[in-house]
């Protein structure tokens, strides 16, 4: 069974215990945090290895780094096949920094994007810029609504209906 499907299985798993889930996810964050951590401090350098070696290297168990993997995957520069990816399979963490962060915000992962780390990498400015970025993507804007009675928009004073409105 590939692992990313006994990860989901484990993790999401919605018969299971919610204090024993809540557990996982509280240690799952705190491990997550520290391979973020460990990787912010060289970031351009790219990690590459099979799953268990990236497991081994960040002192995580294989489901922890299998979760992992799952999450960072949209923040890559190439993709890992995480749906078949196995112990023995080759990834890496080449990540691109700008969505990396603005993955960290939509995630709502203040733990993440509010690592130490980022001060290094980006300066408040830009942190701020980033997050002002994602959050203004998910915002969706509704059009002004113009009724017939309101005043014309282009300024002429005249009602909607009796000005531009008049042809619709």
């Amino acid at each position: 069974m590939a692992l990313l499907k006994q990860w989901r299985d484990i993790a999401y798993n919605e018969k299971a215990n919610k204090g024993d889930l809540q557990r996982l996810w509280k240690e799952y964050f705190a491990k997550e945090k520290d391979i973020y951590a460990e990787l912010l401090k060289n970031p351009e350098e790219v990690v590459t290895g099979t799953v268990a070696e990236l497991a081994d290297r960040f002192h995580v168990d294989l489901m922890t780094m299998t979760g992992f993997l799952d999450g960072i995957n949209d923040s890559l520069k190439e993709s890992n096949p995480i749906e078949e990816m196995e112990a023995d399979t080759v990834v890496n963490l080449g990540y691109d920094l700008k969505t990396l962060y603005k993955n960290m915000v939509a995630a709502g992962a203040d733990w993440l994007y509010g690592l130490e780390e980022w001060d290094k990498i980006f300066d408040e400015q830009t942190r701020q810029e980033l997050y002002r970025e994602q959050k203004a993507s998910g915002t969706v804007r509704k059009e002004t609504k113009i009724y017939p009675n309101d005043p014309c928009p282009c300024g002429s004073g005249k009602k909607y209906k009796k000005c531009h409105g008049r042809n619709k």
